[in-house]
């Protein structure tokens, strides 16, 4: 999960900077308001290996986490046990081949 993390922000910290900050300021509205931000984040993490896995391997958690937060609108804090499981989930993901995986396409690209 670091690796992952580490890889979310170093691509993509504009992204989810933006986003959070927009999230932040529109606590009852920010489903809609941040729809677009929340867009680009998918868009600039979804090109990554590792997290491609962990969403892969965890996509049922995932999905229960977006679907409170839907139902959740105005209280996306109630949605922390979904955010727990869906971590305790993509700490478990078995990210050994992906590192080969990706080292491979960087070499591939660059020559």
């Amino acid at each position: 999960m670091q690796a992952a993390m580490d890889i979310t922000a170093k691509y993509c910290h504009k992204e989810m900077e933006a986003y959070g900050s927009c999230v932040a300021s529109n606590p009852s509205t920010w489903q809609q308001t941040c729809h677009e931000l929340k867009i680009k984040v998918a868009q600039c993490t979804s090109s990554h290996p590792v997290i491609q896995k962990i969403r892969q391997d965890c996509s049922k958690e995932f999905v229960e986490f977006e679907r409170c937060l839907r139902e959740n609108q105005d209280k996306p804090a109630s949605c922390s046990p979904h955010v727990a499981r869906f971590l305790g989930c993509a700490e478990t993901v078995d990210l050994s081949g992906v590192g080969k995986y990706f080292t491979k396409l960087v070499i591939h690209i660059l020559k």
